[in-house]
């Protein structure tokens, strides 16, 4: 892989005992890498390149890493992992309801740091080219149109639907099971990748949260994601499968 194919990753952490290091491991595994140690540096590398990827310390001289998130997460589906030295599960709760696809808490091993960064961009699959067959499948839903393979959400009005990578993952579960209860156990299989252990239990409700506020009409009286007290969430409109030529 050269150095114009390789996944380009966005390091955002102003701390060079951190950053040198993980640079240094994400370079030996075959990624480029992008040191921004303010959010400044991010956004200006964010208007000048294509990133694949952000690893965002949510401790930054310059800006909160949680707004960041946000204010990316509006813009674009790229895939982001936090970093931070808050651990509790209100953190990573509230971490993931503003778009992270993971969240680390320091200290960290850099091995695991770069097996969390393959697991999230396999599940984007980013890792490894798949040569599309010539039918894709997908679904039809209310006037949505989900494309499986090219992993996409598309709005009535045909207009793209950005997604994160589990909330794209969640979205098919639900939606090819329309009809069915699906329980949080079981949805939960649909965002845990690589034995990855903390994808935990309200990992479920931050992501109908977040898909709610994106395909409902009214996300605070959801009429496609219905949830089942006690239980878990069905998906309530008809669904079409259809395929793309």
């Amino acid at each position: 892989m050269t150095k114009d194919t390789a996944i380009h990753i966005a390091l955002v952490e102003d701390d060079p005992d951190i950053a040198t290091p993980l640079e240094e491991t994400l370079i030996g595994e075959g990624y480029r890498v992008h040191r921004c140690p303010t959010a400044a540096a991010l956004r200006s590398t964010l208007e000048r390149e294509q990133v694949d990827m952000i690893l965002l310390d949510l401790a930054l001289p310059d800006g909160n890493g949680l707004q960041i998130a946000a204010q990316i997460r509006a813009t674009t589906a790229v895939p982001i992992i936090m970093l931070t030295g808050r651990g509790s599960e209100i953190d990573r709760i509230m971490g993931l309801e503003l778009g992270a696809d993971d969240y680390i808490v320091k200290p960290f091993s850099l091995r695991e740091v770069a097996a969390r960064i393959k697991a999230v961009l396999r599940r984007g699959r980013l890792v490894v080219p798949v040569q599309l067959p010539s039918v894709r499948k997908g679904y039809r839903f209310a006037g949505w149109t989900l494309d499986i393979e090219l992993r996409r959400l598309y709005d009535p009005d045909g207009k793209y639907v950005s997604l994160t990578v589990n909330e794209f993952d969640l979205l098919v579960s639900i939606v090819s099971a329309s009809g069915r209860i699906l329980t949080r156990n079981q949805l939960l299989e649909a965002t845990r990748h690589d034995n990855n252990d903390d994808v935990f239990d309200r990992t479920v409700d931050v992501l109908i949260l977040r898909l709610r506020r994106k395909i409902e009409p009214n996300p605070q009286l959801p009429q496609f994601i219905m949830t089942e007290r006690g239980v878990g969430y069905r998906f309530n409109p008809p669904v079409e499968p259809v395929g793309f030529d």
